[in-house]
C-alpha cells in the first residue's frame, strides 16, 4: 500500500516536471492591442490580464482574460482589439474623438454623430491634431448644441488642419459624412471643457476699486478711481455671451494725469504716473476752482523732485499773470500755502533727466472767517501788548 502511494506521487512529480519542461504550466504571453495597453505580467494558471484602450478608441472583446488550467494552457477569451468607432456619447471634461478606423483611412458611406454633454455652465474647446478628408464630399460639421437646428460653428473639409473651435453651450455635436470614394485618414480631435459662467476677474484694480462681485454672463460691473486719479476707458462693463467669456470693452485704468481742471472742494493732486516716477519733459497745469468767497489751502504731503530743474509753481489766480504764491522743488521740508483767490493755477515742470514724484492735498476755506480770525488775533495781540505796557508804567 505504501509502495502504491509512493508510485502515485512519483507520477505526479513526473508530470509536473514534464509541464515545466515544455511550458504547459503557463499561458502564452498575450499581445498588446494596437492603440491600447496591457496590464499584468504574470501568465500562470489563474492569473488575470486586463486591457485598456487609448482615448478615442473603444474596446472590442473582453477587458479581462484569465489563464485557464487544463492539458493545454490557454486564455479563456481571445485578445480584445481597440477600434475608433463611428460616433458615440461623451460626458467627461476632456477626451478624444477619432474618425472610424483612425489612424487608418475611414470607410466609405459613413454618417457618424458624436455628442458631448457636460454640466450646464460649461462649453467645449475643440483642438484638431490631425485632419484630412476628401474635399467638399467628405466633411465634419460641428454644432453648438445637440439638435439639427443648433448653430453650426464649423463645416470642415479637405487636407488642412482647422483652427480651434469653441462651443458655447453645454451640449456639442459633431457629424461626419463620407461618400462612396476617396477615403482619407480622417481626424484626431482633442476636446476640453471650459467654464462658461464667468468673465475674468478684473481685480486687483490699480488706483481704484470695482463695484460689483458678479462676473457671470449678462452682469454689469462698474469702476471708480481713488481721489486724484482719472478713469481712462469705460466706467461700466458687461460680461458677454460668445465663444469665450469676456467683457464688452477692455478693462479701464486709473491714472494720475498731467494736468486738469478741478472743481471739488478738496482733493489730491499726484505727479503724472504716480505712484511711479513722473516722466521727463513734462509741463502740466492744474486749475483748481472753489466757490467764490473761499480760499484754497495747499499742503505738500510728498515732495521729491530733482532740485531746481524739476519744480512746482503756484499762482494765486487762474493764470500765470496772477501773483505767484511760491515755487517748490527738491525734497525739502514739506510746505503749505494759502491763496487769497478762489482759484489757483499749479504748474509742474520736469526737464530731460532725473525723475521723482510729489503729492499735494488741498481744501477750501472761508476767506472772511480767516480775515476775522486774523483781525481778532491781531487785535488781541495789540490789547495784550497795551496791558503789558500799562503794567510796566504803573510799576
Amino acid at each position: 500500500m505504501l509502495g502504491s502511494k509512493l508510485s502515485f506521487w512519483s507520477y505526479l512529480d513526473y508530470y509536473h516536471y514534464m509541464f515545466l519542461a515544455i511550458g504547459l504550466d503557463s499561458c502564452p504571453e498575450p499581445q498588446t492591442p494596437s492603440s491600447g495597453i496591457k496590464i499584468g505580467d504574470r501568465y500562470m494558471v489563474g492569473d488575470v490580464v486586463s486591457f485598456q484602450c487609448d482615448q478615442g478608441y473603444s474596446l472590442q472583446g473582453h477587458s479581462h482574460i484569465t489563464c485557464m488550467p487544463g492539458p493545454v494552457r490557454r486564455w479563456n477569451y481571445p485578445i480584445p482589439i481597440c477600434l475608433a468607432q463611428c460616433g458615440g456619447a461623451m460626458s467627461d471634461f476632456s477626451g478624444v474623438i477619432l474618425s472610424p478606423g483612425f489612424p487608418g483611412n475611414y470607410p466609405s458611406s459613413l454618417d457618424c454623430t458624436w455628442t458631448i454633454k457636460l454640466p450646464i455652465g460649461f462649453g467645449v474647446h475643440l483642438q484638431f491634431v490631425n485632419f484630412s478628408t476628401e474635399t467638399i464630399h467628405d466633411y465634419l460639421e460641428v454644432r453648438s448644441g445637440s439638435s439639427e437646428t443648433s448653430t453650426v460653428i464649423g463645416r470642415l473639409s479637405g487636407p488642412q488642419i482647422p483652427s480651434s473651435l469653441f462651443s458655447t453651450t453645454h451640449e456639442t455635436s459633431l457629424y461626419f459624412h463620407s461618400d462612396y470614394s476617396q477615403n482619407k485618414q480622417g481626424f484626431h480631435i482633442i476636446y476640453q471643457a471650459y467654464q462658461l459662467q464667468s468673465c475674468p476677474d478684473p481685480r486687483p484694480f490699480r488706483n481704484g476699486f470695482v463695484i460689483g462681485n458678479d462676473f457671470t454672463v449678462g452682469q454689469t460691473i462698474s469702476f471708480e478711481c481713488f481721489p486724484g486719479y482719472t478713469l481712462i476707458g469705460n466706467s461700466a462693463l458687461t460680461c458677454l455671451h460668445g465663444v469665450s467669456r469676456n467683457w464688452n470693452h477692455q478693462l479701464p485704468r486709473c491714472e494720475a494725469l498731467c494736468g486738469g481742471n478741478i472743481t471739488a472742494m478738496n482733493g489730491t493732486i499726484y505727479s503724472p504716473g504716480y505712484p511711479d516716477e513722473y516722466p521727463n519733459f513734462q509741463d502740466c497745469f492744474w486749475l483748481v476752482r472753489v466757490p467764490p468767497g473761499n480760499g484754497i489751502y495747499i499742503n505738500f504731503t510728498v515732495l521729491q523732485t530733482e532740485p531746481i530743474y524739476d519744480f512746482i509753481t503756484v499762482w494765486d489766480g487762474p493764470d500765470q499773470n496772477s501773483p505767484q504764491i511760491g515755487q517748490f522743488s527738491g525734497n525739502t521740508a514739506l510746505e503749505s500755502v494759502y491763496s487769497t483767490s478762489n482759484q489757483i493755477l499749479i504748474k509742474f515742470h520736469s526737464d530731460f533727466t532725473t525723475s521723482g514724484f510729489f503729492v499735494l492735498s488741498y481744501h477750501d476755506f472761508l476767506r472772511q472767517l480767516s480775515k476775522k480770525l486774523d483781525s481778532f488775533f491781531s487785535l488781541s495781540m495789540v490789547n495784550c501788548d497795551q496791558k503789558i505796557l500799562n503794567a510796566k508804567f504803573q510799576k
